[in-house]
């Protein structure tokens, strides 16, 4: 927990603005830079405030990283209980697919990485985060073979990482987005084609 939830000024508008936008700043910062770049000074002059202003609300860079990493999780995310369970991966991937195109968090994975070498916390942050955003692509998968439609000696975990893993190789490594048109290509190969009543 950062310094300012603890100081009781959650309410103030003006206090919620300013941390908004110093934490997205340390975001921006941290896709640019990298971790061995990020500097508290540097985040300051993006968000347009002092130093002090900064420290007020961060005891230290590692509590802003933390912190403004935990605004991801507030990023929209599907509702994947609809629907039969093909549809459900197809919208997950579909989601994690455009959430990937944002060049900002695309830049903040390999960050990420770097800095989880370093720290123990951020470390936390991003196995954590991962397999929460991976579980309901793991979950629908479940569904889908307790359902008749996938496979029953079907892996959930082990699909959902050959799901998913295009999606980050195509944008993580080639630098290019994974074409959207080609999702249900992806789920028919790694689920097998749609099975007809």
């Amino acid at each position: 927990m950062s310094r300012s939830a603890r100081t009781g000024d959650d309410l103030d508008p003006r206090v919620e603005r300013s941390r908004r936008v110093i934490r997205q700043a340390a975001l921006d910062e941290l896709a640019e830079r990298g971790y061995g770049g990020f500097t508290i000074e540097s985040v300051a002059a993006r968000a347009g405030v002092g130093k002090s202003t900064v420290y007020r609300h961060w005891g230290n860079g590692l509590a802003l990283i933390t912190d403004a990493l935990e605004t991801l999780n507030e990023q929209p995310r599907p509702d994947a209980g609809d629907g039969a369970p093909r549809q459900r991966v197809e919208r997950l991937l579909q989601h994690l697919t455009e959430a990937l195109a944002d060049p900002v968090l695309s830049a903040t994975i390999p960050a990420l990485v770097e800095a989880a070498e370093h720290e123990p916390a951020v470390r936390t942050f991003y196995r954590d985060y991962s397999a929460r955003r991976r579980q309901s692509v793991v979950d629908a998968v479940t569904a889908g073979i307790t359902a008749g439609d996938f496979a029953p000696g079907l892996d959930p975990d082990l699909a959902s990482l050959a799901l998913v893993g295009p999606i980050f190789y195509c944008r993580l490594i080639t630098g290019q987005p994974f074409d959207p048109a080609r999702i249900s290509e992806l789920v028919d190969h790694v689920l097998g084609p749609a099975r007809t009543a």
